[in-house]
C-alpha cells in the first residue's frame, strides 16, 4: 500500500479553490482506502477574494457565533481557518470516509524546515495548475483576517507587528 504526501504552498492561492482541491484529493484517496496525505504550508499567505471590509465583516459574523463552552467553535488562527474550510467540503459528520480524509490533512503556518528545500521521499508538490490564478483586484490575506480576529500574529510575523 503505497501512500503519497502532496504538499501545497498556499502563498497567493485562493482559499476556496485550494480547500476544494485538497478535499477532493483526500476524499478520493479515503474512498479507495489509500492513506494519501495533504500538507498545506504557508496558510497565512492564502487569499480570500472580495472587498477586504466585507470579507472581514463576514469572518467577524462567523466568529461572533462562538460560545466558549457550547460552540460552534470557529477558529482564529490561519491554519485552523483553512483546515475548517476543507472540513466544510468533506462529508465529515455523515461518513467515515470524510473523517478519515480530514485526519490525513495537515495545515502549517509558515514552512517547516523539512519541507523547505527538496521534499523528502514519498512527498511531491501538489498540482495547483488547475486552480492557480493571477491575484484578484480586491483580496485580503488569511493572516490579516486572523490578526483582525485577534489571533496572536507573532506566530507568522516572527515578532514584528
Amino acid at each position: 500500500m503505497d501512500e503519497t504526501t502532496y504538499v501545497f504552498d498556499a502563498d497567493g492561492l485562493i482559499l476556496g479553490r485550494l480547500a476544494s482541491a485538497s478535499a477532493e484529493l483526500l476524499l478520493k484517496a479515503a474512498r479507495e482506502h489509500r492513506d494519501d496525505k495533504v500538507i498545506i504550508i504557508n496558510a497565512e499567505k492564502a487569499i480570500v477574494s472580495g472587498r477586504p471590509r466585507s470579507v472581514l465583516d463576514n469572518y467577524h459574523a462567523k466568529y461572533a457565533l462562538n460560545h466558549a463552552r457550547k460552540g460552534p467553535f470557529y477558529p482564529r488562527m490561519p491554519d485552523m481557518i483553512l483546515k475548517r474550510s476543507v472540513r466544510g467540503m468533506l462529508p465529515y459528520q455523515k461518513k467515515s470516509s470524510g473523517r478519515r480524509a480530514l485526519r490525513n490533512l495537515r495545515v502549517e503556518i509558515g514552512c517547516p524546515s523539512h519541507l523547505a528545500g527538496d521534499l523528502p521521499e514519498g512527498h511531491q508538490h501538489g498540482d495547483d495548475s488547475k486552480f492557480r490564478r493571477d491575484l484578484p483586484e480586491r483580496f485580503i490575506r488569511l493572516g490579516d483576517i486572523s490578526a483582525d480576529l485577534g489571533a496572536p500574529t507573532h506566530r507568522w510575523t516572527g515578532g514584528e507587528q
